[in-house]
């Protein structure tokens, strides 16, 4: 794992405060709950190390080995070692994690801007909240405005005055609006003027400085708008700009000489740093391509037309000149082409480890260093794009979350651009078969945009979906795998009007909680199947407005792009009953709900009048307490309205209640969940990040802790943790939230409260024991003991402490994790022992177990059971106590001979200290020969260093510890020859103990004798 994890989580830790501070709540006291009461929790990320989409890179020319790159949903990244290892910079301070332009100031690699949006129009586009910049590498970040652009594509420094900075805007993807354009700073962004403007309907697609002479501009503008059903761009606003006065003026180049014909689309521009008056155009035209102009703009020559530069323009366009060879330019696409006769052909393929390319930094004073930013994040190469870096860092980009019911649970989604996959939630430790590696995953069938749903009879059978109404049924176990769509119709280059069944780009797939032979999934009907998808009853009619508008073409006037994501009029959302196995309610992307009582025979439409129409119900979850109680969570940012739309039903949707008190501006709404345990706590997804209600949506308040500002595009509740998916950062975790079931009733007595553990699994989860603090504590002990009563560990802890592993003792939660294992046993300084720890201790075994918390002197107990891991087969409890009770044994003998080289050492630092005389030597060399030998049959006392047990055999104390690891290696019962081996060395070790003893009672008592006689302190055997 390459990732700094360390450097992630300090970079977060602050980044709550946005959502506080935004909600207009500026007061603890506002909320139902103080948010001091969780404040000690964080969120834990889970990988998985696996690039999501970036389009904008950077380097430094004077800092070979520093790098950035802009995950589009997960923030600005930085490399200080070639791209080895990358870590976030922005965590916790900036409010959009979506960034699409990187500019780092030549003349000084400390200053860095960012632009924030996405401007590659894709479907899961994320918007932007404008410019930021940092003068300290990345350490630190100011807001410098521009929020309403939402979608920026480049940002440009002047080559050798940083203060100088150019911003290309594309402005709102879902509306018009004026901030669009390019605009520019001369005070290093303190102030901009908006310097090229066409319409509140185009905006800035790119944007290129000539180094040789930085008043030379070149900018292109886009015409283009999109909704969730539609992506639409060309026109007339379409063109390309020249600037001879540092952007002050403009030139129109687009009907120049050579130039194509309208209508025109989308531009990507370049000028040679090498000859200036070389520039490169790629045009999305009728008969686009390739543009090459040799004399600044004024007149062009179509020197390439090949379709595989200009293929899906919207999503690409982009062309970047070679910083010393006015012959070589490189063109991105698909694939990513390079050419060295003057852009004619693109004949060489250079290969970084993601496809679909996006943005090229090259060095200018060596075109060797590069730097890719790709569907998979950014990649650096040292040798022109021969190899490249790996792209192994957690900016996954998450449609969707579920959880399995292995142990440990595992988390699965689909990604971006990836396939599915299931990684485990506390890590692979448990599989060791697989190698050393902390993180594993796997595809579980489906596709990139899919939904995931496991089998609720067989764990290892999975149901996944993707794009094109993909759904198949995979075994994990097996490997196989079966294509089960309702409707295979393949489409793709087709609008919604043409399809008999419109399948979304992520449909729901599921199982009925009441009746696990019933899966349903959705086109813009309800589909049902009771025989594993071998046949499907259609159980609906059109559950959608179905408005003709919006089942059109899409994609432009020039190039369309038909398949999957702007499909729409369908049913997205989907909650068959916990109650009832006729009842199933059903949300549409248009904007509808609807109901069945009996099983799709009759659907009665319960949308809320405060819907409106083309509002995205993304997530719907049904009450598990109270039935015809409902959640619904709604968007609109796709028609420009980013408000949040979250509404409660508690009568089979006869009325509706908005439940949206707390939510930011902005924060427009992704999943609802409700507790699994506790009626009226539900927790939120947001595009920025997570809320937690206490009152049943009376009020929210947010649940960000250390989580980055990340699109939330799902979660769910999973056993005591709180579950994320992220458009941008991977899976999250928040550990052990049974405490907020609480919550309102801890904080109203206001107590020293110590919530009942969850039963720690053996070998799987460790014992988690939260509590609740008033006030800090001076002093906070944990006991634990066992059935009877019996101590096996105390740990002690308070405000002033300082040490790892010990209980904390901060005001509200708090949380102490006990391993499950007794102490170890006795180790003295300097030990080399192979193949053991012998200071740590056996694991306790199944049974009950008591816990006693005192704070400052008030003692609170509970009670929790240690249990089996259900993945063991054939191991019973009886043989894990036989493991526990020998591991033990075998413990004991160990701290014995580990006791007995102290007490020789004791004794022997006791005899240097004597000042001996003739009369004493005699006797005690005569002891400490004795002793010495004693010393050397227990412990390898040549040992110096780790690697010395190669050179020097080991002893008794680690043949003794080595074979309780061997002992405790795996959950079963000792073998036969473990039994045989342990009598043998407890023999060994009586013999030696035999011969201490013999030395203490006779050459001891000799030598103490003597001393006294000569008036001298005697040796003391403690």
């Amino acid at each position: 794992m390459r990732v700094n994890r360390i450097i992630l989580g300090l970079l977060a830790i602050s980044s709550g405060l946005f959502i506080f501070e935004e909600s207009g709540l500026s007061q603890a006291k506002d909320y139902p709950v103080d948010p001091s009461f969780y404040s000690n929790y964080s969120w834990r990320n889970i990988g998985p190390n696996r690039g999501g989409r970036s389009l904008g890179a950077a380097g430094s020319p004077g800092r070979p080995n520093e790098y950035y790159f802009g995950a589009t949903g997960g923030g600005l990244w930085k490399t200080t070692d070639g791209g080895n290892e990358w870590f976030p910079v922005t965590d916790g301070q900036i409010t959009s994690s979506s960034i699409g332009a990187v500019a780092v100031a030549e003349t000084n690699p400390d200053i860095v801007y960012i632009g924030g949006g996405e401007t590659q129009l894709r479907g899961s586009i994320t918007q932007g909240d404008g410019v930021y910049k940092t003068t300290d590498g990345g350490k630190t970040w100011r807001h410098l405005g521009l929020k309403e652009t939402q979608a920026i594509s480049r940002i440009r420094v002047h080559p050798t005055n940083p203060n100088i900075v150019y911003v290309a805007a594309l402005g709102h993807p879902y509306g018009d609006n004026e901030e669009r354009g390019v605009f520019k700073s001369t005070d290093g962004g303190n102030t901009w003027d908006k310097v090229l403007y066409v319409s509140p309907k185009a905006g800035a697609a790119d944007l290129i400085i000539d180094r040789t002479n930085p008043d030379v501009l070149y900018a292109t503008t886009w015409q283009v708008y999109r909704k969730a059903w539609k992506m639409w761009g060309g026109g007339p606003d379409c063109k390309i700009w020249k600037s001879l006065d540092g952007g002050e003026t403009w030139i129109d180049l687009t009907a120049n000489p050579g130039m194509p014909e309208g209508p025109v689309g989308k531009i990507g521009v370049t000028v040679s740093p090498v000859n200036p008056d070389r520039v490169w155009a790629v045009v999305e035209a009728n008969e686009g391509g390739v543009f090459r102009s040799d004399d600044g703009g004024w007149t062009w020559e179509r020197t390439n037309s090949e379709r595989k530069l200009r293929q899906r323009a919207f999503y690409y366009s982009r062309i970047y000149a070679d910083p010393q060879d006015e012959n070589t330019v490189y063109g991105l696409n698909v694939n990513f082409w390079k050419s060295t006769d003057g852009g004619k052909t693109f004949d060489i393929q250079l290969r970084p480890p993601h496809g679909d390319h996006h943005d090229l930094w090259i060095d200018p004073n060596d075109p060797m260093r590069m730097i890719s930013a790709n569907d998979g994040g950014g990649s650096v190469s040292i040798n022109g794009g021969q190899s490249w870096t790996a792209q192994d860092f957690p900016t996954t980009q998450l449609y969707h979350v579920m959880t399995t019911s292995d142990v440990p649970y595992h988390v699965a989604g689909a990604q971006q651009d990836n396939s599915t996959l299931a990684i485990p939630s506390e890590g692979w430790r448990h599989m060791q078969a697989r190698g050393p590696s902390s993180e594993w995953y796997y595809a579980v069938g489906g596709g990139e945009s899919g939904w995931i749903t496991q089998s609720p009879t067989d764990p290892d059978i999975f149901y996944a979906g993707s794009q094109g109404a993909l759904l198949t049924r995979y075994n994990r176990k097996s490997g196989q795998i079966r294509d089960i769509q309702v409707y295979p119709r393949f489409f793709s280059g087709e609008p919604s009007s043409a399809l008999p069944e419109r399948w979304q780009w992520t449909f729901p797939i599921m199982f009925s909680p009441v009746d696990p032979s019933v899966m349903y999934t959705t086109s813009q009907h309800v589909w049902k199947t009771t025989n594993d998808g071998q046949t499907w009853e259609k159980i609906s009619p059109d559950l959608t407005y179905a408005d003709p508008e919006t089942l059109g073409e899409t994609g432009g006037i020039l190039t369309k792009d038909m398949n999957g994501p702007e499909i729409y009029a369908t049913v997205f959302a989907l909650a068959p009953s916990n109650y009832d196995v006729n009842t199933i309610w059903a949300g549409s992307d248009d904007g509808k709900v609807h109901i069945t009582r009996n099983g799709g025979k009759r659907w009665t439409d319960i949308t809320p009048k405060d819907l409106p129409k083309y509002s995205r119900i993304s997530i719907i979850d049904e009450s598990k307490f109270n039935e015809g109680t409902l959640y619904l969570a709604a968007n609109r940012y796709q028609v420009d309205d980013r408000q949040p739309y979250v509404f409660k039903t508690t009568d089979y949707g006869k009325s509706w209640t908005k439940i949206t008190n707390g939510i930011a501006d902005g924060h427009f709404a992704r999943a609802i969940r409700e507790d699994l345990k506790q009626p009226g706590l539900l927790y939120l997804a947001t595009e920025h990040g997570v809320y937690v209600s206490f009152n049943d949506g009376e009020m929210w308040q947010p649940l960000q802790l250390n989580l980055p500002d990340t699109p939330i595009r799902d979660l769910v509740l999973k056993n005591d943790d709180v579950v994320l998916g992220s458009h941008g950062r991977g899976f999250w975790i928040l550990d052990d939230i049974a405490p907020f079931r609480k919550a309102t009733e801890i904080m109203a007595n206001d107590q020293v409260t110590l919530f009942k553990p969850a039963n720690p699994i053996r070998g799987v989860y460790n014992a988690n024991i939260q509590y609740y603090l008033p006030k800090a504590a001076n002093k906070v002990t944990i006991e634990l003991m066992d059935a009877e009563g019996n101590l096996i560990d105390t740990f002690k802890g308070g405000k002033d402490e300082k040490g790892r592993g010990l209980p904390p003792a901060n005001n509200g939660l708090n949380s102490f994790t006990w391993n499950l294992r007794y102490p170890g046993a006795t180790v003295f300084d300097g030990m080399i022992i192979w193949s053991a720890r012998p200071q740590r201790g056996p694991m306790a075994p199944i049974g009950e177990y008591q816990v006693k918390l005192t704070v400052d002197g008030e003692t609170k107990t509970s009670s929790f059971n240690i249990v089996m891991d259900p993945n063991l087969e054939g191991i019973t409890p009886e043989h894990l106590q036989e493991q526990f009770n020998l591991a033990m044994q075998i413990m004991a003998k160990t701290s014995e001979a580990n006791e007995a080289v102290i007490l020789i050492r004791d004794i022997r630092k006791q005899v240097e200290a004597i000042d001996a005389n003739q009369s004493t030597t005699t006797a005690i060399n005569t002891m400490m020969e004795k002793l010495t030998v004693i010393e050397q049959d227990l412990y390898q006392v040549q040992n110096q260093s780790p690697q010395d047990p190669l050179n020097f055999p080991i002893k008794l104390n680690n043949r003794l510890a080595s074979l309780r690891r061997s002992v405790e290696n795996g959950q079963a019962r000792p073998t036969d020859a473990a039994y045989v081996v342990f009598e043998e060395l407890k023999a060994e070790l009586k013999m030696h103990l035999d011969k201490l003893n013999n030395v203490l009672t006779t050459d001891l008592k000799q030598v103490n004798e003597v001393l006294l006689n000569s008036g001298k302190d005697i040796i003391e055997v403690n």
